[in-house]
């Protein structure tokens, strides 16, 4: 067998092998972001995004850009900003899905022929030269199309750009029969979990799709910077930030329990009131006591935790989480003693941070949103108080991807 027949296999077995690290990842989000990683890397591609296909509408979840990066200080990531299109043969993407063909386009400065052209605005004010471009529909077995993947500026051994041959094409093609069945399941666990979801907003109005989606990206930018500052491994930081970003979602869960006639007053709550929204906490961690996976582990110190504070004077404290009776009693207040510093879970710090961020930032019934300068000024207050004061460093670094999710996911 040729050198070249051998490369060929083995590349093809590293991308076999890449299929069960992708069926190991459960959202959604976190498994688009390493779809489009790992497709890089298997053709030494310099950038690339990845898009999801909605009724017609294609829609950017992530954009990487190797050179770019490399400007910004360590630990950062670009910011980028979320768009939406209608799929029609104007662009590459949507001729492709259109089409159900791969674009392998040498320069998209001189596309010629095609109904499509290259919008060179984002070279133009970044500076960048975007070349070879490689178009790739995502789609199941039935051909239903999930997604597209787009890689751009293959460079060669030596880190000369280079183009997209033959045997990219085929390893590429190859990946994304992979890549699409993993989409096509964790889908169906996204489905779920927005299901339940749903059940805690038919209580509470501000429990909604956007809200767990901005509280879950949103700690999932700070658990980032955090890991890289505390050198975690990129093995256990993808496996903590994929269990992170699911039971960042379901925090709020146990508000199932609670009367609607509470959860949407408009006015101050009474003390009775407050601790009947208290026990929302035990009802979200008493649907996690049958633990069977990390997810569950991790969703069970959310829900239960995310009120506590650093500063131990959160809630519900130290009792037994099935009769809900203190464990330890603060004799000044009577009340149970709450988790304190690193006692609570990490989790449920950082879920604790992005969600008060959002609440602050967000408009509720009793309540207009607050300026982000007021935001940040009560979160810096805050530090060392009501939150880990190393997770609002963190905060702080990824500002501008949190105002990206903002803008991705509005309230209605």
């Amino acid at each position: 067998m040729s050198n070249l027949a051998t490369g060929r296999e083995e590349k093809l077995k590293c991308i076999i092998e890449l299929e069960k690290v992708l069926n190991e990842i459960q959202d959604i989000d976190v498994l688009l972001e390493r779809i489009l990683t790992e497709a890089r890397n298997i053709v030494r591609a310099d950038a690339g995004s990845i898009y999801v296909y909605e009724h017609g509408i294609l829609k950017i979840r992530y954009a990487q850009n190797e050179t770019q990066q490399k400007r910004l200080a360590p630990g950062q990531k670009l910011p980028f900003n979320f768009f939406s299109f209608k799929v029609d043969e104007k662009s590459m993407c949507g001729y492709a899905v259109l089409t159900n063909s791969i674009l392998n386009v040498p320069d998209v400065y001189n596309i010629v022929d095609m109904p499509f052209g290259f919008n060179k605005q984002p070279d133009n004010l970044t500076g960048y030269r975007t070349k070879a471009m490689l178009t790739v529909p995502l789609k199941t077995a039935t051909n239903k199309i999930l997604g597209v993947l787009q890689i751009i500026n293959p460079q060669t051994n030596d880190n000369e750009l280079s183009y997209f041959d033959d045997d990219s094409v085929l390893y590429i093609e190859h990946f994304a029969t992979s890549a699409a069945q993993a989409l096509e399941r964790a889908h169906l666990t996204r489905s779920m979990i927005l299901r339940m979801v749903q059940m805690a907003e038919f209580r509470d109005p501000k429990e909604t799709g956007a809200h767990v989606n901005r509280v879950s990206n949103y700690a999932v930018e700070i658990y980032d910077h955090w890991a890289f500052k505390n050198n975690v491994p990129f093995a256990e930081s993808e496996k903590y930030r994929d269990t992170l970003k699911i039971a960042a979602m379901l925090h709020d869960v146990g508000k199932v329990a609670v009367s609607d006639m509470i959860l949407r007053k408009p006015s101050r709550l009474t003390d009775e009131e407050y601790k009947i929204i208290q026990n929302h906490t035990l009802v979200g961690s008493k649907l996690f006591d049958d633990i069977q996976s990390p997810i569950d582990a991790m969703s069970k110190d959310v829900a239960l935790r995310h009120h506590e504070r650093w500063d131990g004077l959160g809630y519900p404290g130290k009792i037994n989480i099935h009769t809900g009776e203190p464990l330890e009693v603060d004799p000044n207040t009577g009340k149970p003693i709450g988790l304190a510093g690193e006692e609570i879970p990490l989790a449920a710090r950082i879920v604790a941070l992005a969600d008060v961020f959002d609440a602050l930032s967000s408009k509720r019934i009793y309540k207009k949103p607050w300026s982000e300068t007021e935001v940040l000024n009560e979160i810096q207050a805050q530090a060392g108080m009501q939150f880990d004061p190393d997770l609002v460093m963190s905060l702080f670094e990824v500002l501008p991807n949190l105002r990206q999710i903002q803008m991705a996911w509005p309230d209605d």
